[in-house]
């Protein structure tokens, strides 16, 4: 069986529409998963307020980046930047790069040249140079959701935003997970999600399916209390207390 990508997924927010995410993550899932996912802009700009919507439904970490100087572009900078760092540090397969700008040309052709696969999303007015330059390109455009689609995702956020307020708000779960995580830590300060529900299950007659969610892991993501950190090649869930350093 052929093995899975990997792949890091990295967004020129200032130069992509936001309406596009859904399609662009579909597709990808298509080859691989989607570990990395990184949205670069100025957050503080109410330009970005469309993209800082789709941050929680799909998961993706907003990477800050203040305009400096005027006339250079900081998030270019960031995002080659991390991109390399990616390459070399990280057990990546697969690149992503949402952007219709084409001075990450020379970034596309350096990751090619390492054996590895770049998808790349922009808009149609993308130069010919970064589209020919990527192992495969489609167009945003082609992606994007119609205005209902659009509204069923910001339903989806507003019910994720209501179910984790409604979760922090029940002291007793929130005392029980903290316990349990504290109990089955290992030496690093990390518990394993297995030992997490066996040890609540043997103290409490609690189950996630009371709040509506399948899984302890569903739950976990739901609350936004823990660090998560997946391993084994996204297999297992490793969770910490945001609380302890």
């Amino acid at each position: 069986m052929e093995k899975e990508q990997n792949i890091a997924l990295l967004i020129d927010c200032d130069n992509v529409s936001y309406h596009a995410i859904s399609g662009v993550l579909n597709e990808l899932a298509k080859y691989g998963v989607i570990n990395i996912r990184r949205a670069y802009g100025n957050w503080k700009s109410s330009n970005m307020q469309g993209w800082e919507s789709q941050l929680h439904p799909y998961a993706i970490a907003p990477i800050q980046q203040f305009s400096y100087t005027s006339g250079k572009n900081a998030t270019d900078i960031a995002m080659v930047i991390d991109a390399m760092d990616l390459l070399y540090t990280k057990s990546i397969d697969a690149f992503a790069f949402m952007t219709s700008d084409s001075d990450f040309t020379p970034m596309v052709m350096r990751i090619l040249a390492n054996g590895l696969k770049v998808y790349g999303f922009g808009e149609q007015k993308t130069p010919e140079s970064f589209v020919n330059a990527c192992s495969q390109f489609i167009y945003t455009e082609n992606l994007e959701l119609s205005d209902e689609e659009a509204e069923k995702v910001e339903d989806v956020e507003s019910k994720l935003k209501r179910l984790k307020n409604k979760l922090r708000g029940d002291s007793g779960l929130v005392k029980n997970l903290r316990t349990a995580i504290e109990q089955t830590a290992e030496d690093d300060g990390w518990s394993h999600l297995g030992k997490i529900g066996q040890y609540i299950s043997n103290n409490t007659s609690l189950s996630p399916v009371n709040y509506g969610l399948k899984k302890w892991s569903d739950l976990i993501r739901a609350i936004e209390l823990f660090e998560i950190d997946m391993r084994k090649n996204n297999s297992e869930m490793y969770i910490k207390d945001k609380r302890k350093k």
